[in-house]
């Protein structure tokens, strides 16, 4: 079964649907993501099926109500497709579908995967700022509601023309900005 895993290749990135929420619950749910909200009207998700049906990637986002900022979750990749570059891919269509969506800054929560949104270009931000520029967010307020917003940690980067910018150059500028507001 693993060995199928490997050599199988994705199905289209597409929009989750109302008969896509419960698979995408325990898809969700064994990656230790959380699942409250995703049935939301202003959560955009997208989801990889392989060929026999399951789930094997998903990413999306919800927009503050003044679209400006995106907060990008539920990227997830089933166990056997890791490390294989599909992760970057599902952070990469989410960021995008975020810009095309008119928001010009990304955020995010991650307390396990810093690494891997930095090579993205996000740095750490502040859980409060997050949570000032997203109050409406799905996650915001279910963080908010149950004391977890505490424990949470905050990343941020830029969208649209700075999205383009290699890593450090996006962090760069995000320092110098931080460095002239702080």
């Amino acid at each position: 079964m693993a060995a199928a895993l490997l050599t199988e290749e994705p199905g289209d990135l597409r929009p989750v649907g109302v008969t896509d929420l419960d698979d995408l619950r325990v898809f969700l749910g064994e990656a230790d993501l959380t699942v409250h909200g995703i049935d939301s009207e202003t959560v955009r998700l997208f989801i990889e099926r392989a060929a026999d049906g399951r789930i094997v990637g998903s990413t999306g986002f919800e927009l503050s109500s003044d679209g400006a900022h995106a907060l990008i979750r539920s990227v997830a990749v089933a166990e056997g497709r890791r490390t294989r570059g599909a992760g970057t891919r599902l952070a990469r269509f989410a960021l995008d579908e975020a810009a095309r969506s008119g928001a010009t800054r990304a955020w995010l929560f991650s307390r396990r995967s810093g690494p891997f949104w930095q090579r993205l270009g996000f740095v750490g931000a502040d859980r409060d700022d997050l949570a000032a520029a997203l109050p409406d967010a799905q996650q915001v307020r279910r963080f908010s509601e149950t004391g977890q917003l505490e424990h949470e940690i905050a990343w941020s980067r830029p969208l649209g023309d700075e999205c383009e910018r290699p890593t450090g150059i996006a962090v760069e500028a995000t320092a110098d900005r931080e460095r002239r507001t702080g």
